[in-house]
């Protein structure tokens, strides 16, 4: 099983397929990187020789900003929006979501379990 970047790649499924495992990696970029190299995308992961994949990890790490060091820049740039409080900043630090959603209903993704409040169904005003 191919290792690049700290990750193992699938060995079965084709080249440009399986360089999508690295974060950082889509289709798009997967395929460049390819290219630049004169690898055919659709040979299997596992047919790479050590070679090829020292050359795929080098041009990673020269490149393009690829796992350890792209969630350290995306935590940093979430760093930032809360330290100055934007609104952006306010929905990560509430857990909320952050892209326009709605909330009052679904969201159930990003506020996880339903936190039942005692006595809030069935409350009758007695005035």
């Amino acid at each position: 099983m191919p290792r690049i970047q700290g990750v193992d790649i699938p060995p079965d499924k084709p080249t440009h397929i399986s360089l999508r495992y690295i974060r950082g990696l889509g289709p798009t970029t997967s395929l460049e990187v390819c290219e630049k190299l004169k690898i055919d995308p659709q040979r299997r992961a596992k047919e790479l020789s050590d070679k090829e994949i020292a050359e795929i990890a080098v041009l990673l790490d020269k490149e393009y900003l690829v796992e350890g060091p792209l969630r350290r820049v995306e935590g940093g740039n979430i760093a930032r929006l809360k330290e100055i409080k934007c609104y952006r900043g306010e929905r990560h630090r509430k857990n909320l979501p952050v892209r326009g959603q709605r909330s009052k209903t679904n969201a159930r993704t990003r506020k996880g379990i339903r936190k039942t409040v005692a006595g809030k169904k069935g409350v009758k005003d007695m005035r």
